[in-house]
Order: structure tokens, then C-alpha cells, then sequence
């Protein structure tokens, strides 16, 4: 469980910043603090993964705070949601170690996606002890807003997302061709092509599953940094 605390002055926007987090899966909020005073304060006595944190407070501000955790030294992980739009502002939370910037008012959507990459990445950094170069690029560096990416023949963008959606909204964690098929609505041969095209990519992967009676069957399942790395096709 990723444990967060929110920083935020605004109590009713703190509420709904929790609300947002407490909707994506693998968060846990340990706890909603009003200053930057306070939450340095929690900081220092307990363990916590990411900080949501604001800009614009009373006293020390967003930016201070941010700055005090990295002369501090401390290994979390900050993602700053504010009014504050100015090229200056934006420019010392990333260059203090910001993961993300979101400025209000923002949809869910733009918070959902920020937290779900941010798990993906975490996930990977803990599975694997030694990151290849590739995968650098691969999973990390890459920005998720590049757009028009080639797809291969026989491969539509529509489609695709179709066939996306319906395997995250799927209850089923790992699933054959002929399942997600009948789900879509198109044929298994079809089907086959966007499994094997989503395989390449790293985005599922196939796994030889063993029943207790009949013959070994071949299934799909997603790969953990998925979500991050198919949105750049649609």
C-alpha cells in the first residue's frame, strides 16, 4: 500500500483530494494537514510514500516544504496540485524533484492517471534490483502524452482502445483470446492480432496456465506498467 498525506489549506478541497485518492487502488491516506509546518512536522515521525501538496498556504508554502524534504534528505515522493500556473513556480517544484504537476480546477481523470503511473512505476522499481537502459526508456522516461505513434498494419487505434477498455474493465485477471473476443465483439483471428500486437509491446504478457484436468492452456495477463505504456497509441 502506497501510504500519502495531503497537503492542502482549503478543507473542503482537501476533503475532495481524499475522496479522489481513497477512489484509486493501492492509496492509502494517512493523513489530511492543513500547512506545510505540520506536515514537516509528521514527516519527520512517519513513514509515508508520496505527499499531495499545495502551493499557495500560510506560512511556509508548497514550494519551502518541497525544498525542506530534499535537504532533509528524505526518499518521498511529491505531486503538486495548485492554482499556482506560472512558468517560475512550475519550474522550481520540478527542478526541487516534483514527480508531477496539476493545476486546478483539474478532472479526476488528470489525478487518476498521475496516481496510476505513479504506482506503475513503483511496482517496477521494487520487482526488478537492476534497471536495463531499455527499460529506462522503456518505462520511465517516456511521456505518456507523445502522440501519433505508428501502429502496425492491421491494427486500428479505435480498435485498440476498444480492446483495452474492455480488458480493464474486465472482473477477469488473465484471459484467453477467445474470451476477450467475445467480449469486444470480434472475431478470435482478429483478436489474436491486438493480443500479440499489446504482447510485443510489453504491455500484457502470455502466460501457459495448467488446469487440474485437460491440456495446458495459453492466457493473457497485464503487465504492471500497461496502462502507461498503450495510452501513447490511442
Amino acid at each position: 500500500m502506497i501510504k500519502v498525506i495531503i497537503v492542502e489549506d482549503d478543507p473542503m478541497v482537501a476533503e475532495l483530494n481524499k475522496r479522489y485518492i481513497e477512489l484509486v487502488e493501492g492509496f492509502e491516506v494517512q493523513a489530511v494537514l492543513h500547512s506545510a509546518d505540520a506536515a514537516l512536522q509528521m514527516l519527520d515521525t512517519c513513514a509515508v510514500d508520496l505527499v499531495l501538496l499545495d502551493i499557495f498556504m500560510p506560512g511556509m508554502n508548497g514550494i519551502d516544504l518541497l525544498m525542506k524534504i530534499r535537504e532533509k534528505g528524505k526518499s518521498i515522493d511529491v505531486i503538486v496540485v495548485t492554482a499556482a500556473c506560472d512558468n517560475a513556480t512550475i519550474m522550481r517544484a520540478l527542478r526541487f524533484g516534483a514527480i508531477d504537476y496539476i493545476i486546478k480546477p483539474f478532472e479526476f481523470d488528470r489525478l487518476k492517471d498521475a496516481l496510476a503511473n505513479y504506482k506503475e512505476l513503483i511496482q517496477v522499481m521494487r520487482e526488478d534490483a537492476v534497471i536495463q537502459q531499455k527499460d529506462l526508456d522503456h518505462y520511465i522516461l517516456y511521456k505518456d502524452h507523445a502522440v501519433n505513434v505508428q501502429l502496425p498494419k492491421g491494427i486500428d487505434r479505435n480498435t485498440l482502445k476498444r480492446v483495452w477498455d474492455k480488458i480493464q474493465s474486465s472482473q477477469q485477471k488473465i484471459f484467453s483470446t477467445e474470451e476477450i473476443a467475445v467480449q469486444v465483439g470480434i472475431s478470435r483471428v482478429s483478436m489474436r492480432k491486438y493480443l500479440e500486437f499489446m504482447k510485443e509491446i510489453d504491455v500484457l504478457k502470455l502466460e501457459l496456465i495448467y488446469g487440474t484436468i485437460g491440456r495446458p492452456v495459453y492466457k493473457y495477463r497485464c503487465a504492471s506498467m500497461g496502462t502507461q505504456l498503450i495510452t501513447r497509441y490511442f
